[in-house]
């Protein structure tokens, strides 16, 4: 299934996919740009079913919610108007199943630390995911906020 970001969050740009096993099975490389903060990069890992594998095990339409990010700093950080409470926002969305199954990346800021924390889960109807993924980005002293 290809991911598809919803229009309020930041688009993927696939920049590579490994091979792991003769099912078709991969691991897809996307970079994430932080929307509302620029100097920022995400690099999201996923895993995608192949179609030997959707037919060998059934369950067509749903992939895993493994994932992992990284994310740093790829240029001079500018923080936007983002969503300063604990709850943070979402930076990046994409389906993972025909229905009510995404791929997050949710961004909180630490204000006391100045730190950029992103974090990569799965959102699932019915029993949500214990599968997490976290990176953090310092902020340099003297970022460009705008409030």
């Amino acid at each position: 299934m290809a991911c598809a970001a919803a229009p309020f969050t930041a688009s993927a740009e696939k920049v590579g996919e490994i091979g792991v096993d003769w099912a078709g099975n991969d691991i897809v490389i996307e970079a994430v740009r932080d929307p509302k903060v620029s100097g920022v990069t995400c690099h999201l890992a996923y895993f995608e079913r192949g179609l030997i594998d959707r037919l060998a095990n059934g369950n067509w339409f749903e992939d895993p919610s493994n994932s992992a990010i990284e994310c740093q700093q790829t240029g001079p950080i500018t923080i936007g108007d983002i969503d300063r409470s604990e709850d943070g926002e979402d930076v990046f969305r994409a389906s993972r199943s025909i229905i009510l199954k995404t791929l997050r990346i949710k961004r909180i800021y630490d204000a006391d630390n100045r730190t950029l924390i992103y974090v990569a889960h799965a959102r699932e109807l019915t029993q949500g995911s214990a599968k997490v993924s976290i990176s953090t980005v310092p902020v340099p002293a003297q970022p460009m906020d705008r409030k």
